[in-house]
C-alpha cells in the first residue's frame, strides 16, 4: 500500500515538473522573441555610427590629399591606397591610417566616387540596407536624411562632384600607419582627438547628433 502511494506521488511530482519545464521553455521563447528584434536594431545603429566615423575619415583623408597635392593643379588620389602613402612629393605623407572595413558589408568593397578623370573624391558603402537614422546629421551630411539605402550615404570632399559613381574598391588593403590613430567620436566613453565636423549643429544640450534614438 505504501509502495503504491509513493508511486502515485512520484508520478504526480514528475507531472508538475514537466508542466513547469514547458512553462519555462515557453516563457524563454517569448522573452527571446522580444529581445531579438531589439538587439538587431541596436546592432544596426552601432554599425551606422561606425560607418559615419570611417566614412568621415575617408573624406578627411581625401581632402588632406587634395590640399597637399604638389603643383599648380590640385589632384585627387587614384586609389585608396594612395591615402596611406602619398609619394607625390619628396616627403611621404600619410593621410589615412588604414583602409577601413565597411561595417555594413563587413568587407573592403567600397564604392568610389570620381570627378571626371581627376581621381577619387569620395566613398560610399555598397550596402543596400535601409538606414534607421533619419535625422540629426551634420550640415554637410544633411542629404543622408533622405537616403533610400546606405549607398546614398556618400562621403565626398566638398570640392569634388558626386558624379561618376561606378567604380569599386575590392582589393585587400595594404597596412599603413599614421602619427596618431583617429579616435571614434561615436564610441561611448571616448572624445574626438581633435576638432570634428560632427560637433556642428548639435542640440543645445550638447548631446551627440548620432544618438540611438533615430527619428
Amino acid at each position: 500500500m505504501v509502495i503504491n502511494n509513493y508511486a502515485n506521488y512520484s508520478s504526480a511530482e514528475q507531472g508538475y515538473i514537466y508542466l513547469w519545464t514547458l512553462f519555462a521553455v515557453a516563457l524563454a521563447g517569448v522573452v527571446l522573441a522580444g529581445v531579438g528584434p531589439m538587439w538587431q536594431i541596436e546592432s544596426q545603429q552601432e554599425k551606422e555610427r561606425e560607418l559615419l566615423f570611417v566614412g568621415d575619415q575617408f573624406r578627411r583623408a581625401i581632402e588632406s590629399y587634395y590640399n597637399n597635392s604638389s603643383g599648380k593643379a590640385k589632384r585627387y588620389p587614384e586609389s585608396l591606397e594612395q591615402l596611406l602613402e602619398d609619394r607625390s612629393s619628396l616627403v611621404i605623407r600619410r593621410h589615412l591610417r588604414k583602409v577601413f572595413l565597411d561595417p555594413m558589408t563587413n568587407g573592403f568593397d567600397w564604392g568610389l566616387i570620381k570627378q571626371s578623370d581627376t581621381g577619387i573624391t569620395g566613398v560610399y558603402s555598397q550596402s543596400t540596407g535601409i538606414p534607421i537614422k533619419r535625422a540629426n546629421f551634420p550640415e554637410h551630411y544633411s542629404a543622408f536624411s533622405e537616403a533610400k539605402s546606405y549607398k546614398d550615404w556618400k562621403f565626398v570632399h566638398a570640392g569634388g562632384a558626386a558624379s561618376g559613381t561606378g567604380s569599386r574598391q575590392s582589393k585587400t588593403p595594404k597596412s599603413g600607419s599614421s602619427n596618431t590613430a583617429p579616435t571614434n567620436p561615436f564610441a561611448s566613453g571616448q572624445a574626438p582627438a581633435g576638432p570634428s565636423p560632427f560637433s556642428q549643429n548639435q542640440p543645445a544640450s550638447g548631446a551627440s547628433p548620432f544618438t540611438q534614438n533615430p527619428e
